[in-house]
């Protein structure tokens, strides 16, 4: 198992909700953390049945608990009447819970009880570089860091049934839509877009749909934590920006797959986006892990002038650079960002060999930036 980053320690005196795409180690995780908690698994058929029929039965099965007893629900989603009974039991009980799952659509769509502010929220992403001895940069770059894909022998063809299995527990299963052969296509399709603007007519026209269709599978990728928006940073001084957000999927191996763009060639465009990709990913992971209040965003000018990654209110401004030598044309976005706002810290992550600095702009390769990253140097949560 890899040493997970997120504690979970909160559970002394919180209840939990713990969020994570499918087969990032929620399961593995909380057995690791709490292998004498109460565990309610309802990929398990018989109690999925069993609950969904009867949820009161849960209450009788934990009346005899010791109070601050730790219960562990995996799926909850698939029984969102369960959490009336939670509500219940942390009142009145005192237990504990850790309410684990892999979108919460389902209970946000039905109504179900999000338990009032009772429990708090968590993610757990996929792996990050600090989590991974010995960190692989290249298989991370091609197949993704979930865990059962960064380890495979033959992760292309897990990333494939990983796909499958998204579609069918996750839209088949739980009748989001009926078009699903449209919705295959718009996972293509919007893999193009991956690491880029937004644009809903254009993608529309690839699928054959309306733009307000491919609005709300971007938003079914979002609520089933298959994917995200990056937002664009609105604070404008001088210039007039960009409002649309970016997309991306959770996973760099995701668009990799859809794309057929393994094995990925160093100094090639799709090279770039799987570098700005798992970035992001990493950056991402860090603010969350952190529960920082910081938003993670791009800025960029009608000009066309970009900047990849900014963080929070102008503190710090980052560019990804796959090249193994960055140019001073490369630099014009930051040196245009940090006009408008002169107190952010400038890096640009790259494949150079040593770290330099140049009129203020930090240079730092890959492996060393997220080093720094880890340890709190680049920025404080």
């Amino acid at each position: 198992m890899f040493p997970r980053i997120l504690s979970l320690d909160e559970i002394q005196d919180d209840s939990l909700f713990l969020w994570g795409a499918r087969q990032t180690g929620k399961s593995t995780l909380l057995k690791a953390l709490f292998p004498k908690a109460r565990y309610y698994d309802l990929l398990n058929a018989n109690l999925f049945r069993s609950l969904s029929r009867n949820p009161s039965m849960m209450r009788e099965q934990l009346m005899l608990l010791p109070r601050g007893s730790v219960v562990i629900i995996d799926e909850v989603q698939k029984v969102p009447d369960l959490l009336d009974e939670v509500h219940w039991l942390i009142q009145n009980r005192g237990l504990h819970f850790i309410l684990c799952g892999s979108s919460a659509r389902k209970l946000r769509r039905s109504g179900a009880n999000l338990l009032g502010g009772r429990a708090l929220s968590n993610t757990l992403y996929p792996l990050v570089s600090a989590e991974i001895d010995d960190f692989d940069i290249e298989r991370a770059l091609n197949y993704g860091t979930i865990p059962p894909h960064y380890l495979a022998k033959n992760p292309m063809r897990r990333l494939q049934a990983y796909i499958d299995d998204y579609i069918q527990q996750e839209i088949v299963a739980e009748s989001v839509l009926r078009n699903l052969s449209a919705f295959t296509r718009f996972l293509e399709v919007s893999a193009l877009s991956d690491t880029e603007i937004v644009n809903y007519t254009n993608i529309a026209a690839e699928c054959g749909v309306s733009a307000k269709t491919v609005k709300e599978n971007f938003s079914i990728l979002e609520e089933t934590l298959f994917g995200f928006m990056l937002p664009a940073y609105t604070r404008t001084i001088k210039r007039r920006l960009v409002q649309s957000p970016k997309f991306y999927y959770f996973d760099v191996g995701i668009p990799n797959y859809l794309l057929s763009r393994t094995p990925l060639i160093p100094d090639t465009a799709d090279y770039g986006h799987a570098f700005e990709h798992l970035m992001v990913q990493e950056l991402r992971a860090y603010l969350g892990y952190h529960h920082s209040r910081k938003q993670l965003s791009y800025w960029r000018t009608s000009s066309g002038i970009e900047v990849d990654c900014i963080i929070g209110n102008a503190e710090v401004a980052i560019e990804f650079k796959s090249s193994s030598a960055v140019r001073a044309s490369q630099l014009k976005g930051l040196r245009a960002f940090s006009d408008e706002h002169p107190g952010v810290k400038c890096y640009v992550v790259s494949r150079e060999t040593f770290p330099r600095l140049v009129n203020g702009i930090e240079i730092w390769p890959i492996r060393d930036f997220l080093a720094k990253l880890w340890l709190g140097d680049i920025i404080t949560p």
